[in-house]
């Protein structure tokens, strides 16, 4: 099967689908694209394989991300604040290396459980 250049918007697979943008991306110099016949036959074999079924457009609006992005959702999440706390203090937790910020926050955690301050539970 020999592959002729062929104009890229004439293919099967570069046709506008409903809700998505018709704007191909430019080919590399040299990019050889099949013909409309060699298309067909290479779509007709894909659409054929149980195996490798396109999605309809409604699959394709029911697909979620497998995760969300940012930080991972929690039932206790951590609040930013702004403190002044005594330099050798700071120097200290930041000296442990990565992880510092997480070290102090655990540090207050038992100080604050010691003295009774957090509610049942609410020590983690």
């Amino acid at each position: 099967m020999s592959i002729a250049r062929t104009s890229a918007e004439s293919l099967a697979c570069a046709r506008q689908t409903t809700g998505r943008s018709n704007d191909m991306p430019k080919l590399k110099p040299g990019t050889e694209v099949p013909t409309l016949e060699e298309d067909s036959t290479i779509t007709r074999a894909a659409m054929e394989d149980p195996d490798a079924r396109p999605y309809t457009d409604e699959e394709w609006t029911a697909v979620k991300p497998k995760r969300s992005r940012g930080r991972p959702k929690t039932d206790a999440p951590k609040q930013p604040i702004s403190i002044r706390v005594d330099s050798r203090v700071l120097d200290a937790f930041k000296a442990t290396g990565d992880g510092w910020q997480t070290r102090m926050n655990d540090a207050l955690v038992e100080w604050a459980g010691q003295h009774g301050m957090l509610a049942e539970g609410a020590e983690s």
